[in-house]
């Protein structure tokens, strides 16, 4: 990882409940300015904004080179959006399209659905500040019988590139590999979508209904791990999802290379790594080691690990990751119920 990117972390994201969770993988105590990013408890309302969404962005023209002429002319179809404090252009956009700012969509309607016992856990820029988020949790860790620890929240999440729809959905932390894990392993999470049009509203009836399962998804997860972990794998069943997991390619060369390494890393997850071994010969088990290497093995390419791990989260994408591997191993197990909470 990148210098640049460990400063743009340590000053553009900010990690409540320290005392509960640790430090964060990318904490750099050089790079924290005058102020540190972590806090031991909740992010106040106005640190988020006077730190990370103390800006605007400010829509302009766009104008483009006539290719007969060489001269500007005005793009009457397109409209760029800039921070007000760098000049950073954001995203181009067509007609239609309606600006959620950060400010408004992230922490005035939040803000109108905490309570007493929900405050904010984490929020952050990427992307140079085209796509931000809050995470809205509770003050303290749910361990299952199990000794899975992890963070339900909700997680509220925009953008001004044009990637993400205004999302408010549930998820989970695992805390003891500060990994995201589908908020619900046996079946796509739910979520509330707002689009960037100009009918574009949020029904805060509806939001709030989504936080109330900031406290519903504690339980159904719970459920989940105890679920997944009365399932057997054994070391034999163990090989066998491998093999349809990353399979072999049957001539030598750089993709067989790979996914030999790749069942190797697994394996090592599988079989001694802490974040996933007490968990070993379960269903639960298996869901470990595949998201635990994607987030912190996989090879990334296009951008940095950490920066590809925030994006899967606010995004959703890692809800896939938990899928597909349950998906392969009912396969391997044939069992029609392990993909689905019964």
């Amino acid at each position: 990882m990148s210098k640049e990117t460990l400063n743009w972390l340590n000053k553009n994201s900010l990690i409540g409940f320290t005392g509960k969770r640790g430090t964060a993988w990318h904490y750099h105590r050089g790079l924290q300015g005058t102020e540190s990013n972590h806090y031991t408890g909740a992010i106040p309302v106005e640190d988020v904004h006077r730190r990370l969404f103390d800006w605007e962005a400010v829509p302009s023209e766009v104008y483009v080179k006539n290719p007969l002429t060489g001269q500007p002319r005005l793009d009457r179809e397109k409209v760029a959006f800039s921070r007000s404090d760098t000049g950073r252009v954001l995203g181009y956009f067509g007609p239609g399209y309606e600006p959620h700012p950060y400010a408004e969509w992230l922490l005035q309607k939040v803000a109108m659905l905490l309570d007493d016992e929900l405050a904010i856990g984490s929020a952050g820029l990427l992307r140079g500040g085209a796509i931000a988020w809050v995470s809205v949790e509770v003050p303290e860790n749910v361990v299952t019988p199990e000794g899975v620890a992890f963070r339900p929240h909700l997680l509220a999440a925009t953008s001004f590139d044009g990637s993400l729809a205004t999302t408010y959905k549930r998820a989970i932390t695992n805390v003891v590999c500060d990994n995201t894990m589908s908020a619900a392993l046996g079946e796509a999470g739910e979520a509330i979508k707002v689009k960037h049009s100009r009918r574009s509203a949020l029904r805060l009836g509806k939001a709030r209904d989504a936080l109330n399962l900031v406290y519903q998804v504690a339980d159904a997860f719970t459920d989940e791990v105890a679920r997944l972990c009365r399932i057997e794998v054994s070391d034999r069943q163990w090989r066998q999802f491998l093999e349809a997991h990353a399979e072999l390619p049957e001539k030598p060369g750089r993709g067989r290379t790979l996914a030999e390494k790749k069942r190797e890393s697994l394996t090592r997850l599988w079989t001694n790594d802490e974040r996933v071994a007490p968990w070993h010969g379960t269903a639960f088990g298996v869901v470990q080691a595949v998201n635990t290497y994607t987030h912190h093995e996989q090879t990334v390419r296009g951008t940095t690990r950490q920066e590809r791990n925030a994006l899967r989260a606010v995004s959703g994408d890692i809800d896939g990751v938990d899928l597909a591997t349950l998906d392969t191993l009912t396969s391997v197990l044939d069992r029609a119920d392990l993909a689905r909470a019964a």
